[in-house]
C-alpha cells in the first residue's frame, strides 16, 4: 500500500519553509515518527517527522525546495501490518541514528556553493568564514586531512551522523555529504569535520599566495561583487521591519538611569551566582524593572486591532529578548517574567545564551512575547532608536553603562549611568504615557532593593 507522508500544519500560522536537508534516502525502511527534514521557517528551523511507517519508495522534497503546508514530502509502501514493505537487499541504506525530534541551525550551503565540493580551490572560498570554529580547536586536530567522497547523483545520500554532529557541520559551513567518516560503522566525528576544516584553511591559504581566484566573479560598474542566497529568516526580518517601519508611527524616548547601587549589589553577588553556574549580568534588573513598570502601565502590555476598533490587554508579561545570532536576530520570549525573581531571570537568561551558541531555538521560543527588550551595551552602543516587533507597542533598547559626573544634592559625582531608548507605537501610546513608563522603569533601577523585595 503506497501512503503519500505529506507536509503537516505545524501551528503558528506557518504556511510554508524551505528544505534544509532530507534525512532519509531512497528504499530506507523507516518508522513513524522518525524525522525525515530540515526545514526552515520563518524563524526558526524544525524537524518534520514522518507521520506513518515503511519502505520509502519516492521522495519529493530536495534541499533549497520550498514547501507549503499539505505538500507531498515522499511516498512510502507499507505492508498491511503497517510495517513497510520488502525493503531490497541490494539497495539497503546504512542504518542512520534517529534522535528525538530537534531544532536544526543556519542551513547548510546550497550544492551549487564552493563548500560543496571536495576540490580544495572552490571549498576555500566558503572557509574563509571559518572563524565560526575555535581556532584552538582546529590547531588540535593532528590527523590528516579527512577523505571526502561525492554523493551519488540523483538522490539524497544518507548521513551517519548524529544530531550534534549536524549541527556543528551546519555551523561551520562544512557538508556532510562530502565527508567520510572514522567512527564506528562509518560514521561522521567532530574530529571529521575538524579536519575537513583544516584542509580548506590550507587551501585558502595556498590560494591567497598564488593570487587565483577560487571561483567565477561577478562585477559591477565599481568593482568585483559576490552574490549570496538570502536565508528565509532574513527575509522574514526584512519583510517584518519594512512592515513595522511602514505602518507604524514610531517615537523614541531617550533618557538615563543611576545603576550605581544595582551595580555595587550585583558586583557583591555575582561570586555566589557563579557558585551555582549563574553569571548575574545587569539584564536580569533590568528585565525585572520593565516587567514592574509594565504591571503599573498596562497599555504598554498591549496590541492594537484596527480591524475589530479595539485594545488587547495582555494579562500577561512576556519579555522578548532580541539576541544577535549567526543567523540573524530572534527574539525569544521569557514568559512570566513579572513572576520570577532576579535569579530565575538570570538562570533562564543562561540557557537563552546555551540556545543562542548553539543556534537551538524551538518555533515556540519564539512566540508570545508583549514587549522587547534589546540590549545594546554589551557590544558598546548608547543610544539607538530601536524598531517594533509588531504587534507590541513598546520595545526598550539598553546602552552599555559609563561613568558620568551627575549633580547630586548641588553636588558634582561620578555615577554609574545606563543609557536607555524606548520606542513605542504612537497610535496607541502618547508621550506621557511613556514617559510615566520610563520613569518607573528608571526609578527601579535606581533603588534596586525594589526588586529584591518585589512581592
Amino acid at each position: 500500500m503506497k501512503i503519500e507522508v505529506k507536509l503537516p500544519d505545524l501551528g503558528e500560522g506557518i504556511e510554508c519553509g524551505d528544505v534544509l536537508d532530507v534525512l532519509v534516502d531512497r528504499d530506507e525502511q523507516i518508522s513513524k515518527g522518525q524525522d525525515i527534514i530540515d526545514l526552515e521557517t520563518d524563524k526558526a528551523t524544525v524537524a518534520v517527522p514522518s507521520s506513518h511507517g515503511g519502505r520509502v519508495t519516492m521522495i519529493h522534497a530536495c534541499r533549497g525546495k520550498t514547501l507549503h503546508v499539505g505538500d507531498t514530502i515522499l511516498i512510502l509502501e507499507s505492508s498491511p501490518d503497517g510495517t513497510g514493505g520488502e525493503k531490497p537487499a541490494a539497495t539497503a541504506a546504512p542504518p542512520v541514528e534517529v534522535g528525538p525530534p530537534k531544532v536544526a541551525v543556519e542551513p547548510p550551503p546550497q550544492s551549487t556553493e564552493p563548500t560543496r565540493t571536495a576540490e580544495p580551490s572552490k571549498a576555500a572560498t566558503a572557509q574563509s568564514s571559518g572563524a565560526q570554529v575555535e581556532k584552538a580547536k582546529v590547531q588540535e586536530a593532528k590527523a590528516t586531512p579527512a577523505p571526502v567522497t561525492a554523493p551519488p547523483a540523483g538522490r539524497s545520500q544518507v548521513i551517519p551522523a548524529g544530531p550534534s554532529i549536524r549541527r556543528f557541520a551546519r555551523e561551520v559551513g562544512v557538508d556532510l555529504t562530502t565527508v567520510a567518516g572514522s567512527g564506528p560503522g562509518g560514521r561522521i566525528t567532530r574530529d571529521d569535520v575538524l579536519q575537513v576544516v583544516r584542509h580548506a584553511n590550507h587551501a585558502a591559504q595556498a590560494l591567497r599566495q598564488e593570487g587565483t581566484s577560487a571561483g567565477p566573479k561577478e562585477t559591477d560598474t565599481w568593482g568585483p561583487i559576490r552574490r549570496e542566497t538570502a536565508s528565509r529568516v532574513r527575509r522574514t526580518i526584512a519583510a517584518k521591519m519594512a512592515e513595522s517601519w511602514s505602518t507604524v508611527p514610531r517615537v523614541t524616548n531617550f533618557d538615563d538611569a543611576d545603576v550605581t547601587e544595582l551595580e555595587k549589589i550585583r558586583a557583591s553577588s555575582k561570586k555566589d551566582y557563579a557558585s551555582k553556574g549563574i553569571k548575574l549580568t545587569a539584564m536580569p534588573f533590568v528585565i525585572k524593572a520593565v516587567s514592574m513598570a509594565l504591571k503599573e502601565h498596562p497599555l504598554m502590555n498591549s496590541s492594537l486591532d484596527l480591524e475589530a476598533g479595539e485594545v488587547i490587554y495582555k494579562e500577561y508579561i512576556n519579555i522578548g529578548v532580541a539576541v544577535d545570532t549567526d543567523r540573524g536576530l530572534v527574539v525569544p520570549a521569557l514568559r512570566g517574567a513579572d513572576d520570577m525573581s532576579i535569579a530565575e531571570i538570570a538562570r533562564e537568561l543562561g540557557k537563552l545564551a546555551v540556545k543562542s551558541r548553539d543556534n537551538d531555538f524551538s518555533v515556540d521560543d519564539l512566540r508570545g512575547g508583549t514587549f522587547t527588550i534589546s540590549n545594546l551595551g554589551a557590544i558598546g552602543g548608547t543610544y539607538s532608536t530601536p524598531i517594533l516587533n509588531v504587534p507590541e507597542v513598546g520595545i526598550l533598547l539598553v546602552g552599555r553603562s559609563r561613568k558620568m559626573p551627575i549633580v547630586v544634592d548641588d553636588d558634582v559625582a561620578i555615577r554609574l549611568m545606563m543609557p536607555l531608548s524606548l520606542s513605542y507605537d504612537h497610535r496607541l501610546v502618547d508621550g506621557a504615557t511613556a514617559a510615566r513608563f520610563l520613569n518607573d522603569v528608571i526609578g527601579y533601577l535606581h533603588a534596586p532593593g525594589r526588586l529584591l523585595l518585589a512581592p
